[in-house]
This record gives structure tokens, sequence and C-alpha cells, in this order.
């Protein structure tokens, strides 16, 4: 039905209280990246030391997040703020393209022209898109590729004929784009197929030609990264699969899927995950559910159905269902608009609002979490500066006064990507040795293994690095001789401290891994100074 005037007045309103809300989030979070003191989580460091060589995949993830970071890095450098900036903005474009997909499906029902900034409320006040807006991680460009996908889906039915297959080699792309950032983006296409089954509307929009179209393009898109995996014994695409860790434990958990569903309140916010989940139970069992509701909960439910499956039989992190909720935010406020629900829209609001100052103070001034009781939540995003330059200082006094060093070597993954992001202005220098990664197992289990392992030659005389000391024993079983330990610790809070071994390891000869296991002898061993990371 067209819209009136009075409509259209009340939506062009709406979309510029739109534009001010997102723009005002933007600008507070990007001020908050550039001082803030809290440090890179060890996976950002290492996002950053892919950015330093581009390619089309790498060991754990696909390309997008390292091409952001180049891009962004090269216009600002190297520093914490301009490596993370590209979060906010583009989970600011995520939020615009929810308001539209919201206005295009629902804009003519009741209360319909605030649909869409409601919508971009829900999504950029969403407590995980308050944490992925101060941090760098593949979630951001993934919701926003999906959601690209998703507003392309909404118009095809409303594109002439041959427009759509332009729209749909669209979808192809941006779904293409999608897989690019994360592996997370196959819920799509089982998403599409299933609005496919269940809508006889949605079938007849298609034509062969433009499901040529939709493939090709995805096809297109994606194949770099098929033929980088394929070149690197599909080494992604191992690392995902290891991640479902179905052979660890018992195959059934309820605790592990009670966790899950608990944490996505967290992810999504109290009130639109709950809203989400009952409103769709209720519609579906009253069968009231709209032809976009259907749309947009084939979207919503196949990435939280097959986590929350994945949790049941093993284990997982409660951000991998962050899928479903650029269409669950637009369903929330739909939904809660259609049933006059008005308290519960601004009791959801609001309190996704109070959750985000508190977490933008906690952002802007770190005491603040301290002073709440909340400072594990932030423990390795501080204290890497200064643990690797207690590294770097021990690197210098052996090269300067005891005959040199061979290598700085180090145990844990987390340990080898801070030290070469802080240390990045030493290691690679000619006054440095080179950093290289101690490999636990008979086989390389991450990205740094892969490509800087330590050797014989490099093993001569060896300066290690052991983060809090857990595999301490079995790199001195390692070497013919050890000396001169020297224990590190940095204070994170006033209760916590990280704590990092140097020792000096002549003579690289690493004993035997089992050949079953990938371990070497007794792998339980764990020192008993050790502390969490």
């Amino acid at each position: 039905m067209p819209l009136d005037e009075t409509e259209r007045s009340t939506q062009a309103r709406a979309w510029r209280l739109t534009l001010l809300l997102v723009g005002v989030l933007t600008i507070l979070r990007v001020v908050a990246l550039f001082v803030t003191t809290l440090e890179l989580y060890p996976d950002e460091a290492q996002y950053w030391l892919w950015s330093r060589h581009l390619d089309f995949g790498y060991f754990s993830k696909p390309p997008v997040i390292a091409w952001l970071i180049w891009a962004t890095t090269g216009v600002g450098g190297d520093a914490e703020p301009w490596l993370r900036i590209g979060s906010p903005l583009i989970n600011a474009g995520t939020a615009l393209v929810t308001s539209r997909i919201a206005t295009r499906l629902y804009g003519d029902e009741r209360g319909g022209a605030w649909v869409g900034l409601v919508a971009a409320a829900f999504f950029s006040l969403m407590p995980g898109i308050q944490l992925s807006s101060v941090l760098i991680t593949t979630d951001t460009p993934l919701l926003f590729f999906l959601a690209l996908m998703i507003w392309a889906c909404v118009a095809l039915p409303h594109a002439s004929p041959r427009a759509r297959i332009w729209v749909a080699a669209g979808m192809g792309a941006a779904l293409g784009m999608a897989f690019l950032s994360k592996y997370a983006a196959i819920y799509a296409l089982a998403s599409l197929g299933a609005h496919l089954f269940l809508s006889r509307d949605a079938r007849r929009a298609w034509t062969p030609a433009m499901a040529v179209a939709f493939f090709a393009t995805l096809f297109v898109v994606f194949a770099p990264n098929m033929i980088w995996n394929y070149q690197h014994h599909f080494a992604t695409l191992e690392h995902t699969a290891a991640n479902a860790n179905w052979k660890a434990g018992k195959l059934f958990n309820p605790l592990e899927l009670g966790l899950f569903l608990g944490s996505q309140f967290g992810v999504f916010g109290p009130v639109p995950f709950a809203v989400l989940g009952g409103g769709a139970i209720l519609l579906a069992v009253r069968k009231r559910l709209a032809q976009a509701d259907v749309l947009l909960l084939c979207f919503a439910i196949p990435p939280l159905v097959t986590v929350a499956a994945q949790a049941f039989v093993s284990r997982a992190n409660a951000n991998w269902a962050g899928a479903a909720y650029v269409a669950g935010s637009v369903l929330v406020a739909a939904w809660l608009l259609r049933w006059g629900a008005r308290r519960w829209l601004i009791g959801g609001l609001a309190l996704q609002a109070l959750l985000a100052a508190v977490f933008l103070a906690w952002v802007i001034n770190p005491r603040t979490v301290d002073a709440m009781g909340m400072s594990n939540s932030f423990k390795r995003a501080r204290g890497w500066d200064q643990t690797v330059q207690a590294i770097i200082e021990r690197s210098r006094e052996e090269q300067a006064l005891r005959g040199g060093l061979t290598a700085v070597a180090v145990d844990d993954r987390f340990l080898y990507n801070v030290a070469a992001y802080y240390g990045r202005d030493y290691f690679g220098t000619p006054a440095a040795p080179p950093l290289r990664m101690w490999v636990h197992e008979i086989a390389a289990r991450n990205q740094a293994e892969t490509e800087a392992p330590l050797d014989a030659a490099l093993g001569r005389r060896a300066l290690i690095a052991s983060l809090e000391g857990t595999y301490r024993g079995k790199i001195q079983r390692d070497f013919a001789t050890t000396s001169d330990l020297q224990i590190v610790r940095v204070r994170l809070d006033k209760k916590r401290s990280r704590r990092t071994d140097l020792f000096i390891a002549q003579g690289f000869r690493p004993v035997p891994r089992d050949p079953v296991t990938g371990l070497p002898p007794n792998a339980s061993w764990r020192d008993p100074g050790a502390s969490a990371k």
C-alpha cells in the first residue's frame, strides 16, 4: 500500500534520527579507542601480523580481517586505535543496513514508520556489538556482509524482472564476502534454502538465470580462498572443524547447552533475546507469522539451533551464533511495535543503553573496571607490552654481554602474537635475534608454529619465554642445557599477575613426540606455580 504524505514524513524523520543515533554512538566508540589504555587481545595481535602479508587465507581465519587492518593501519599507522577503528565504522554501516531492511519489510505496519530506528537501536546497543566495536574481530565484517545479503534478498521481489538478475548477483557477492570474513556465513545458505522451501512467493521470485547469477558470483568471490586452502592442505577448514571438538569428552552436555543459551542473553541483550525466543514460539504456535517474519526467522534460527546443538554435543562459544542477530534485531523491533508493547520496548532499549554506557566507561577509564570488580574480564587486554619489554630487555643483555642469541623462542601463541606486535620495533632489526615458536606437538597447531618454528640451527643458544611456566619442564627436556632462570611478574590488577619464565637454553634436540597423540611424553605435566593467562 503506498504511503501517504504524513507517513513518508514520519519515515524521513525516523531515518534522520537513525543517522543521528548511529553517528553519535560511532563517534563515542572511536573516541574510546583513542583514549583507552587497554592493550590488544592476543588474537587482535595475530590479525595484525596477518595484515603485514596480504593473502587469500590464513591458518585459522579467512582473509577479510587482515585486509581490513591493512587498510586502516595504512592510513593511521600501527597503533592500537588504528588497528581497531574498522570495527565501529563497519558496525555503523551494519546498523544502517539493518534499519533499511526493517523499513522495507515492516514500514507499512502499525508503527512501521519507526521500525527502522528501533531495529538499528537494538542492533547498535546489543552487548555483543558494544564489545566488537572496541575490538577487531571477524564477526564485524561477517555481520555487515550478511546484512547486505538480507537487504538484497528483501529487495528481490520488488525489483523489475531485468534488475532481479543483478540483485541476485549482488546477493552472491555479499555472501561470498561474508565467507571471506568467517565461515559462519554457511548459515546464510541454509537460511536461503529454508526460506525457499517454506515460501511459495520466494520460489516464484527466482528464475534459473537468477540462480546462476547468484552462485556464479558467490563462487568467483569465494574461490580464491578455497584455492588458498587447497594449496595449504585446507588449514583453515581443518582448524574450523577442530573447534567443534566433538571427540573431547562425552557427547551429551545439557550444562553446556544451558550455558550457551544463557550467554545469548548477554550477547543479544536480556529483553531482545527473550522477545526473539518467546515471540517465535508464540507466533508459530498461533500460526500468526507474517511472510516477513518467516523470512527473518529463516535467517535467525539456523545459527542459533546449530550452535545450540554444537554446545549440547561438545561446547560452543557465546559469539558463534552472532549471525542470527541482524535478522533478530529487525524481528524484535517489528514485533514490539506490532504488539504495542511500549513498556517492553522502552525498557529493553533503556537497559541496552545503560549497559552500553557502563561498558564505554570501562573502556575509557579501565580503573572503573577494577572498582566494580570486573577486572577478570579484561585481563587479556593488560600487561602484554610490559611483558614483551621484559623479554626484549633480557634479549639485549644477552646479545651485548654473554655471547649473543640464535633466537628468542616462546611456548604460547598468545605470547608470540603480542611479542610480534609490541616488539615490532625490535624483532626483525639487525640487532635482534629472530622470534620463534617452540612446537609443543608433533605437528603445528597454529600459524606461529607453522611459519616460525624453532629448529636446531636457531636453537643453539636461545632465550626461552615460557608463559606462566606452563611448559618449562618439557622445554628443558628438549635442550642439552638450560640456565639463568628469571621469573617476570606483571601486575594486571590488585589480585592478578601474569608470570613469564625467562631462561637460556642451548643445544636444541627435541625429544620424540608420540606418533598417536602428537604430544611429548608425560604431556599432562604442568608447573605447579603456573597461573591463568
